[in-house]
């Protein structure tokens, strides 16, 4: 990853992934069993997505509807199993919530999923911020940022240099070593999901990418963009040198005629935490809408799509061939 924006496979103005269903009742309705994310991620691998992600969440209780959690499976179980059973596409937490795991032990997390996967792993970073989640499985929920920054100065050093002697006044590592090392000598890169200043300012001068989180149209993204670049310049960073990304949320035009369901969490009750509403439109107008992404300096697209079934993956493929000879 860097900052100038790279296409993924040949002819491609960006890289497109895509979300795998991991939360229950996202699969048209159904809940994936773990036989069905693999299956997706064969098919994702087939039709030529050129990225995996997925959340990395505890439970989710949705406002208004808090006595009807819902539940998904375990981000990094589901990352290591998925670096050893695909073959080409790259994977990623989005994001991985720090608070959730001690920052060194979760360094040493990316390093072995990067080295399962040999290689294709990107660490998706972020604060959380879903609450009910926090107190459900006892996490503490406060001084959100300087948690943040305590854990982020800990991962990056462990996953760059491999050595880490820390003191802060949340986490404390003593002569932590990162051992052994990983396939990329440089560690696993690091994208950042945060608006923020404050995080932005912390995190620039270290991280290969970042995240929009949410949009619905390419002319969100400037805006989001400037502040990236005044971060950047803040630091002293040349804002070229990261790359950026946008998560898009996307109704297909079809149903899949095996599960006539919908996902809980779709549309406006995405999982995030701006509800916006979707993208729709046929092969040609998706492509188009992709190929705007790419010309305002987009490099990488994580696509939820609804439905996040093997018949929307596999209609979405026309979707990718268009985008191929659109160079």
């Amino acid at each position: 990853m860097g900052g100038a924006a790279k296409s993924g496979q040949a002819g491609r103005p960006l890289k497109v992934g895509v979300w795998l269903p991991t939360i229950e009742r996202t699969m048209a309705g159904e809940t994936p069993r773990w036989t069905d994310i693999q299956t997706l991620a064969r098919v994702a691998e087939d039709v030529g997505f050129d990225s995996l992600w997925m959340s990395d969440h505890l439970i989710y209780r949705l406002p208004g509807r808090e006595d009807q959690p819902v539940g998904i499976w375990e981000c990094w179980s589901l990352l290591a199993a998925l670096a050893a059973t695909t073959q080409r596409v790259q994977l990623g937490p989005f994001v991985s919530c720090i608070p959730f795991r001690n920052p060194a032990l979760l360094a040493k997390m990316a390093e072995t999923v990067d080295e399962i996967s040999g290689g294709r792993l990107i660490l998706g970073l972020g604060a959380g911020w879903h609450e009910p989640e926090f107190r459900n499985f006892g996490y503490p929920l406060d001084h959100r940022a300087a948690r943040f920054q305590e854990a982020f100065t800990i991962i990056h050093g462990l996953l760059t240099t491999g050595k880490v002697d820390y003191e802060g006044r949340y986490y404390q590592v003593r002569e932590c070593e990162l051992r052994p090392r990983g396939p990329r000598p440089n560690g696993v890169p690091i994208m950042i999901g945060s608006n923020g200043p404050r995080v932005l300012r912390m995190t620039v001068p270290y991280v290969a990418a970042w995240n929009s989180d949410w949009t619905t149209h390419p002319s969100e993204i400037p805006p989001l963009m400037e502040r990236v670049d005044a971060a950047c310049r803040d630091v002293g960073r040349d804002p070229a040198e990261i790359e950026r990304t946008a998560a898009v949320q996307i109704d297909l035009p079809i149903r899949d005629p095996a599960r006539s369901g919908r996902a809980v969490m779709s549309g406006a009750t995405a999982p995030g935490v701006n509800p916006v509403q979707p993208a729709t439109g046929d092969a040609d107008e998706l492509a188009e809408l992709l190929r705007g992404y790419a010309a305002v300096g987009i490099s990488h697209v994580q696509l939820w799509l609804e439905p996040a079934t093997t018949a929307g993956f596999e209609w979405f493929a026309s979707v990718l061939e268009r985008l191929d000879r659109s160079g």
